[in-house]
């Protein structure tokens, strides 16, 4: 992370994901150095698809304005991205969001792929768990073998959670979301973790590829990895931020070769 304030003729490249459960926008240097990052918690897309056009671009537009407010730049370029298998009607409504957002919107990616890319994955598997899918991308020699999307994520802990104390969703959102209430909460959502890894293991079979790098901010509990990878059958891994990962990437695909070689040069820490 960088923390000097950025010069005034500085070009940045902004990520956007309109999840589920969230809006993020994270905003890179030309040195590929992550400078920026902020959400706002939403109801405006599910399972991938937009549901509310309006909600998506006004919470994006505040998120850029923000951004600009703090770093005292302009941003004018971004990515999008999808879950995979939503279809280029879903890639095209993401890049009218952000062109609506007052952004230029440069490319549009499937999450699990441009999250491989960022960390450079040749050969493995990226699990990429978002507020309402299970996005799997199989890559094998720096050739993506398989790409396929299941429709459980965050969400369907939270229904759980809300079943298990009879209490409505926004509630159990809340809930989901305190970290010192993680104790109480991952044994009642842990079925649904172990769903995902099912799905992975069912759908993957024998071409699993290792390592196996699990993504995405519903998988901000201790306890995650450790379920998942007793289901899978084989070792999984996070990296730090996993939430952002995606979102990182996105931004370094606008960028020239020599920032493509900077991304591959890029040592990432995985954590069991």
């Amino acid at each position: 992370m960088r923390f000097e304030k950025p010069k005034k003729d500085e070009v940045f490249s902004c990520g956007v994901d309109l999840g589920t459960s969230s809006i993020v926008l994270t905003v890179l240097d030309k040195d590929d150095n992550i400078i920026y990052g902020a959400f706002e918690y939403a109801k405006a897309v599910r399972d991938g698809i937009v549901v509310n056009y309006v909600d998506s671009v006004n919470i994006l537009k505040r998120l850029k304005h923000k951004a600009e407010d703090v770093l005292g730049v302009e941003l004018t370029t971004a990515c999008g991205a999808i879950p995979p298998g939503t279809g280029e009607g879903a890639a095209k409504i993401v890049a009218n969001v952000i062109e609506s957002a007052e952004l230029q919107c440069k490319h549009v990616v499937d999450e699990p792929t441009a999250a491989a890319k960022f960390l450079n994955l040749k050969t493995g598997t990226v699990v990429d768990i978002g507020g309402g899918t299970t996005g799997i991308s199989v890559f094998n020699h720096g050739k993506l073998t398989q790409v396929l999307d299941e429709a459980t994520g965050g969400f369907h802990m939270t229904l759980v959670l809300a079943g298990n104390h009879k209490i409505d969703s926004d509630d159990a959102e809340l809930l989901k979301r305190d970290p010192e209430k993680e104790d109480e909460v991952f044994p009642v959502i842990r079925p649904v973790v172990e769903k995902m890894a099912t799905i992975v293991k069912d759908s993957v079979g024998s071409s699993i590829k290792q390592p196996v790098v699990v993504v995405g901010g519903a998988i901000n509990f201790k306890s995650f990895i450790p379920a998942f990878s007793k289901v899978l059958g084989i070792p999984a891994y996070k990296t730090a931020f996993p939430q952002f990962i995606t979102h990182w990437e996105l931004q370094c695909m606008t960028t020239t070769s020599a920032r493509s070689k900077a991304v591959s040069n890029r040592n990432i820490r995985l954590l069991k």
